[in-house]
């Protein structure tokens, strides 16, 4: 499958928010991810659907909802993508661990137009997707405890990717954090295909450099 580059904005100066999309979308990268917290579920705040709302990209969004009740929440955002444009393409990644009524969240995500991602912890098994993995068009598998930007790799994780890539060769796998140019390669090889990169990225003053280290090429 093709390696694709979510550039993750938590990491970006927000005081410059568009202007940071722009470099990293003329840098090469394919999806910008929208992590969204709660101070709940993670020991965090970020930012909404407002800021959602006033950023600028044709590129496809992966709004990240690291929040608790996140069902209460997939309207707003479904109406506030950058410019007010319809989902196309537009990806929502829900929590397993946050969701009693999983499948049902799976299919308001669809129902709203967004393709439809699971995201699971480091210490969250597999086993809380398989009755809902027929329904996904892609799976996160988070290599940090969510929450901060900037974490320590956690290679264990990568066994939850093989043990996926292996099972369902047709779906979407992304990872999310501790992605850079020392980790980028052993995730690539263990078989996800979407790479979420904040620090590293943000932090590199040659953002194409980055992409392409990050794709492998």
């Amino acid at each position: 499958m093709e390696i694709k580059v979510a550039a993750s904005v938590l990491s970006a100066d927000l005081g410059r928010l568009n202007e940071e999309v722009k470099l990293v979308e003329e840098a090469g990268a394919d999806i910008i991810h929208f992590d969204v917290m709660d101070g709940h579920f993670v020991p965090n705040l970020s930012f909404g659907a407002p800021v959602l709302k006033c950023m600028q990209t044709q590129l496809p969004v992966d709004i990240h909802l690291m929040i608790e009740n996140p069902e209460d929440f997939i309207e707003d955002y479904a109406n506030s993508l950058p410019g007010g444009r319809k989902p196309n393409g537009d990806i929502i990644s829900v929590h397993a661990e946050v969701c009693e009524h999983l499948h049902r969240v799976v299919q308001q995500v669809k129902a709203a137009g967004f393709r439809a991602s699971v995201a699971i912890n480091p210490g969250t098994s597999l086993t809380v997707i398989e009755e809902v993995i027929d329904d996904l068009d892609m799976v996160l598998v988070m290599t940090v405890n969510p929450g901060y930007s900037g974490q320590s790799f956690i290679e264990s994780a990568l066994d939850k990717v093989r043990e996926l890539r292996e099972a369902r060769p047709d779906i979407d796998i992304e990872v999310d954090g501790g992605v850079n140019a020392e980790t980028c390669r052993m995730v690539r090889d263990a078989g996800a295909n979407i790479l979420v990169s904040a620090s590293y990225l943000f932090g590199s003053k040659d953002k194409a450099e980055a992409v392409s280290t990050l794709k492998g090429l």
